[in-house]
């Protein structure tokens, strides 16, 4: 018996790994986390590829009810796929920690995940520092505890991958103080907000981490599909491209060298007013 924790990949049904179906096949029960990030296909077309039915973990069951994915692995196979890698999120390690407390065997099957596949668009996987989280801003609560990574990072050269705010499910406090149960539509952050947000951290702090009007930023869209958008400015152009649909991402760039420099220019916005930061020797 065996708690599989599989990975899907960037894309659709077709994108799990040999190993990971194999085990998929194998499972009396499969769950999909559906709460940290999200496929473009429903569950429907991924119970046909499989050959397996489905239960959706919502952030509910993934973060309060996790034992009701993990403890019937004491009796037979059950597998949690999700989208990208098991260890890109510190809920799966939570809950792999846990599975491991009860006693359940637990493996995982990694695949692809936006942590590498950002490397497209030309910026080397090893020039990247600490990756941070960008929240939606709402009128009571404006976090910028980001900055100060994105300050230290560019301080060292280094890259920052921005990723961005996923609501899935989010509860409308309204409708419940009527005594109604009622969940807002899903809402995924476009690269198009982050800028606009990170210019406002910028002129609360006034740390220089980045400039709005110069340092040159990589807004990325649907990364490893047929589809995927690639485009580079600064953090005020970017807020006026259209990347179209979910899910973005946004890397804050450091020192650029030449190679990487050269990637990047078939992705930059004509006329695009970036100066690049200087190089150590």
């Amino acid at each position: 018996m065996v708690f599989y924790i599989i990975g899907l990949g960037l894309g659709d049904e077709r994108d799990v790994t040999v190993r990971g179906l194999e085990a998929i096949k194998s499972c009396d029960k499969v769950f999909l986390e559906m709460y940290t990030s999200i496929l473009r296909v429903d569950k429907t077309r991924l119970e046909a590829f499989y050959g397996k039915e489905i239960v959706v973990a919502d952030r509910n069951m993934v973060e309060s009810e996790a034992e009701q994915i993990y403890q019937p692995a004491k009796e037979g196979n059950v597998a949690m796929l999700v989208v990208g890698d098991p260890v890109c999120a510190t809920t799966h390690t939570d809950m792999m920690l846990r599975a491991k407390e009860y006693g359940v065997k637990v493996e995982l099957i990694h695949n692809a995940s936006a942590m590498g596949a950002v490397g497209c668009c030309g910026l080397q996987l090893y020039n990247f520092g600490q990756t941070v989280s960008i929240p939606f801003f709402d009128d009571n609560w404006r976090p910028t505890s980001f900055y100060p990574k994105i300050k230290y990072n560019r301080g060292g050269g280094m890259h920052t991958l921005c990723l961005l705010d996923i609501k899935v499910k989010e509860p409308d406090f309204e409708a419940m103080k009527r005594g109604r149960t009622v969940f807002l539509p899903p809402r995924y952050m476009s690269v198009n907000t982050a800028a606009v947000q990170l210019i406002e951290a910028e002129e609360k702090h006034q740390e220089g981490a980045y400039s709005a009007k110069e340092t040159l930023c990589v807004g990325l869209a649907r990364l490893g599909q047929p589809d995927q958008c690639i485009i580079a400015g600064t953090l005020e152009e970017l807020t006026t491209q259209d990347f179209g649909e979910p899910l973005h991402c946004l890397i804050i760039c450091g020192e650029t060298h030449d190679l990487e420099l050269e990637m990047l220019k078939q992705y930059i916005v004509e006329g695009s007013n970036y100066k690049l930061d200087v190089q150590s020797s």
